[in-house]
């Protein structure tokens, strides 16, 4: 309970206590501002050395390789001991850069400015983690009942506007989100990353569709897609948070790994039972595809919006059925060479 002083002599003793503590705020914002400087001048020591030791083991890399080529076996020898010291470096080196400021990439500075977004130590990048994926959680839950809801509750024009405002809004989120964590030390790349952006500009498209015959004709038949997807994800997010949860506890994953909407290779234990839907909703995005092409050959076409959505359904199809494909494939092949050995 704070005190509060009713005589002079009181609030004069009062007043004392304050300016003895007023020049200790003083005293410890200065110190505080003096070791900012301090981390700011080691954050730039630090990135110089590790950009300066990059290019040296790269030059290294290479003379030695000549060299390789010309010595004898014990030279040989002690060239494939460096070079396989070597090959460790760079895992070190982007555990190390996670700590450090880093130039934003073309897309979060056109979003954000040059903000920097580095989160400097492991709590704060940890808490941005979780709610990213409690984000994503939420998020899906919603746009699945909402999507329920237009299907076989609400049939106007205007909510499903929402939906698919509320579609664009939530994927431009993660695509920013994505791009932080990014930056924080998260290994999140490659399709798993370009498919929100493509699922963006396909949600912008069906934003603008207007009102019409042809829309009407693939409205149930897209909010269908929508459930079973939006279905698809949060399965995902259950089995594959617990399981990376497992795999961390191993020390088998990094602890900034995260839930994406497909198949890598980490999920081979234990959740290879989710490829079936996932591939089922690969074939839906095909069919949707398939069905826009049919309709852009109707007399009563008109919108730009048809073909647009069908390419982009195309796309979508295409990465997401090989990229997991690939994944399949890559993993069949190591296990038959692992039982080879």
């Amino acid at each position: 309970m704070l005190f509060s002083p009713t005589s002079l002599s009181e609030c004069l003793q009062e007043w004392e206590d304050l300016e003895k503590d007023y020049q200790q705020v003083q005293e410890t914002h200065r110190l505080y501002k003096q070791k900012l400087e301090e981390v700011s001048k080691l954050q730039d020591s630090c990135s110089a050395s590790i950009a300066r030791q990059k290019k040296r083991i790269k030059e290294l890399s290479d003379s030695l390789e000549e060299c390789r080529q010309k010595g004898n076996p014990e030279d040989r020898s002690a060239i494939d001991g460096i070079l396989e010291s070597m090959k460790e470096r760079p895992s070190v080196f982007f555990e190390m850069e996670a700590f450090l400021p880093k130039k934003n990439g073309l897309y979060l500075s056109l979003v954000l400015g040059n903000v920097n977004v580095t989160l400097l130590d492991k709590q704060s990048k940890f808490a941005y983690k979780d709610e990213y994926e409690k984000f994503k959680l939420y998020l899906t839950v919603i746009l699945l009942l909402f999507s329920f809801t237009c299907r076989f509750i609400v049939s106007y024009r205007v909510v499903d506007a929402l939906f698919n405002f509320l579609l664009v809004w939530y994927y431009c989120t993660l695509t920013i989100r994505e791009s932080i964590l990014i930056n924080n030390g998260s290994k999140i790349k490659g399709w798993w990353v370009f498919q929100h952006y493509v699922s963006t500009f396909l949600s912008g498209v069906m934003l603008t569709w207007p009102e019409g015959e042809l829309y009407q004709m693939f409205r149930n038949q897209f909010l269908s897609y929508s459930l079973y997807i939006n279905f698809v994800q949060f399965l995902q997010y259950y089995y594959q948070s617990g399981c990376l949860y497992r795999l961390r506890a191993l020390g088998e994953r990094h602890n900034m790994d995260l839930t994406v909407e497909g198949f890598q290779s980490w999920m081979w234990r234990g959740l290879t039972f989710l490829l079936p839907f996932l591939f089922l909703g690969h074939f839906f995005q095909l069919y949707n595809g398939i069905t826009l092409f049919q309709m852009a050959q109707l007399p009563e076409w008109k919108e730009w919006q048809v073909l647009m959505c069908a390419s982009t359904f195309l796309v979508l199809f295409m990465g997401n059925f090989f990229t997991t494909l690939g994944v399949v494939y890559h993993k069949y092949t190591h296990q038959d060479k692992a039982k080879d050995l």
